[in-house]
């Protein structure tokens, strides 16, 4: 299990001023569930995870390891590293293709 997952979490419960019984409660989870997922001993099913996420307003996400620093920045950034900068010699970005004038919503995609 990724502890830095679990150490995240604990400190969005806490951040969220919820206890362990309140979180369980929500999460429709024992509290003795919670106290052992944030302590270690238990390996806890993706699901639970998904639900404790979900109650403190958040979604879990599957990265693909070779992605993950990209992802990491993007997010850091607050969604503004959107594309290549100006002269980089690289391919178009997704951005870059997807805000072109053919791609605006209500146009008409060419065949």
């Amino acid at each position: 299990m990724n502890f830095s997952l679990i150490a995240d979490l604990v400190a969005l419960r806490k951040a969220s001023e919820l206890t362990q019984g309140q979180l369980a409660e929500r999460a429709g989870l024992n509290r003795m569930t919670v106290q052992r997922l944030e302590t270690g001993t238990l390996d806890p099913r993706v699901s639970t995870l998904m639900e404790i996420a979900r109650v403190m307003g958040m979604e879990l996400m599957l990265v693909p390891q070779s992605l993950r620093h990209e992802v990491h920045g993007f997010i850091q950034s607050g969604g503004k590293l959107l594309g290549q900068p100006s002269g980089a010699d690289a391919p178009a970005s997704v951005v870059d293709i997807l805000s072109a004038p053919d791609h605006m919503p209500g146009k008409k995609q060419r065949s």
